[in-house]
């Protein structure tokens, strides 16, 4: 079972559901990750359900109400309820609902890689990092998933939620960003 939201409802969730796992991805940004994968599981609770068709035909207005719920689902619920519904739109287009296809039919690590990059709000690090979380805790790793993940890929790194997999491995990956913010900002001076 994944161990990313340090939480045993929400990592089910994450481990039970596709569509969980891929949206944890997506709102794992300005946003601690733990909580970031905890939100699939809020929207499960308070939707009734992650089936993409639903979330994609939801009220905006609505879906966004029940994002802001104490605890939020992410910092800035409003946002992140609307890309949460393109991502369902997404899937529900290119994958005919279906998460695990996105993965399960990659021809290669590289097809991988581009089938994340054309999901809205996927940039190349977080389908990078998407990337090695697949095939470090799910073992999907289509061939060239390494040289598609980057640096990612490494074998015991602590660089990113591909790393997870308890409150220790959490905190070097935490121990980790910290670092490399430091030295982005004595570069930049």
């Amino acid at each position: 079972m994944l161990k990313i939201a340090q939480d045993a409802a929400a990592d089910e969730v994450l481990t039970a559901d596709p569509f969980a796992l891929l949206t944890g991805m997506l709102l794992d940004q300005q946003f601690p990750m733990e909580h970031a994968f905890a939100g699939p599981a809020k929207v499960k609770e308070r939707f009734g359900t992650l089936d993409p068709a639903a979330i994609a035909a939801a009220d905006p207005e609505e879906f966004a109400a029940l994002c802001a719920v104490t605890p939020v689902v992410h910092r800035f619920p409003a946002s992140m309820a609307g890309r949460i519904q393109t991502l369902a739109a997404h899937v529900l287009e290119e994958y005919d609902g279906d998460t695990s296809r996105l993965w399960n039919e990659a021809e290669s690590g590289k097809d991988l890689l581009a089938r994340l990059q054309r999901i809205p709000g996927f940039g190349k690090q977080k389908a990078q990092i998407f990337v090695a979380l697949l095939a470090k805790q799910l073992d999907v790793r289509p061939d060239g998933w390494e040289e598609a993940a980057g640096a990612y890929s490494e074998p015991g790194s602590f660089r990113s939620v591909a790393d997870v997999v308890d409150a220790d491995s959490l905190d070097r990956v935490r121990a980790f960003k910290k670092e490399q913010k430091a030295k982005a900002r004595e570069a930049s001076t």
